[in-house]
């Protein structure tokens, strides 16, 4: 289970666009539930809290630099799935995408969360999404809502 924060936290007037990558679908709307599930239980509006599909992983940065620049919304949730197969190609996967968004981010400057399990079997994703190991999806959406909580608050200093 997702762990107590010590920032509380509010999504009230806030706007979420939560980008889901089809690939592994099974483990992403997983993560989406619980992203879009913990926007709600911060006091957000369900209606301003987005969900828009990308084909797979890779895709996840180009489709949050469109939401982040064009939506009206204050913070974007990538939620993805890359397990490991023979070869390096999930690193060189991650990687790119985890450089993209954070890019992303910076030039846009709103948070941009990475939701992304890098895991070695389906076993271990179905654990971090929604089983004993908590839900990945969950804790993005509160990176999220933390980053922007304290941008707006710096803005009043």
């Amino acid at each position: 289970m997702f762990e107590e924060h010590s920032q509380p936290i509010s999504a009230a007037g806030v706007k979420a666009c939560i980008i889901v990558s089809s690939y592994h679908s099974e483990i992403t709307n997983e993560l989406a539930k619980a992203a879009r599930a913990c926007f709600v239980e911060a006091g957000g509006n369900e209606d301003d809290c987005h969900l828009v599909p990308a084909p797979g992983a890779w895709e996840l940065p180009l489709i949050a630099q469109e939401a982040a620049r064009n939506l009206k919304v204050d913070v974007v949730i990538a939620l993805g799935c890359i397990l490991t197969g023979e070869t390096t190609h999930d690193k060189v996967i991650a990687d790119a995408i985890a450089n993209g968004l954070m890019n992303v981010s910076l030039n846009e400057g709103k948070p941009v969360s990475m939701g992304i399990l890098t895991c070695q079997t389906l076993e271990q994703a179905q654990a971090r999404s929604g089983g004993d190991k908590g839900n990945k999806g969950e804790e993005a959406m509160y990176a999220a809502l933390a980053s922007h909580e304290t941008m707006r608050s710096m803005r009043t200093l």
